[in-house]
């Protein structure tokens, strides 16, 4: 799956289920944290495709990730996304999770998109809002405490 930036393409590639199957991304220092904690993810949750978690790539270059927090429960999931570092501010992150949307709509068109963010005005609410994702209000995550739940509002 992938879309366009500026006539620059940002694809997904999926982080598989171990460790040893991920040699591209094992010695990448932008992914040496995150690809063991999304591993361990795996571990608690299944590894179920599309519904996983991925590097986004644009250029031959990662420049961020992206995630479905798990196979859907009760007709709905959660999306998650990042941009690296040296990538932000550029719109990549806004791409990214509209990617996300368009891969979890071709896989499940009935299925319910949420995502949820630290309850203030960001950048990742930001995101959500350009991607047009409507917020719910407050609830409380078991990881994350009290978040804002926002859900993909399909036009």
């Amino acid at each position: 799956m992938s879309l366009s930036l500026k006539n620059r393409k940002i694809k997904l590639l999926p982080i598989k289920k171990d460790l040893e199957e991920n040699q591209d991304f094992l010695h990448h220092p932008l992914c040496q944290e995150s690809l063991q904690m999304t591993i361990d993810f795996y571990k608690r949750i299944g590894f179920v495709p599309p519904w996983i978690c991925y590097y986004a790539e644009m250029d031959g270059q990662l420049v961020g990730s992206a995630g479905i927090k798990g196979q859907p429960v009760n007709g709905r999931i959660e999306i998650a996304y990042g941009t690296m570092e040296p990538f932000r501010n550029q719109g990549i992150g806004t791409l990214i999770c509209r990617i996300l949307v368009e891969l979890s709509l071709e896989t499940d068109p009935s299925i319910a998109i949420t995502a949820r963010t630290l309850p203030e005005n960001n950048f990742s609410s930001r995101v959500l809002q350009k991607n047009d994702f409507v917020l719910l209000g407050m609830v409380n995550d078991p990881e994350d405490g009290d978040v804002w739940e926002w859900q993909y509002s399909k036009l």
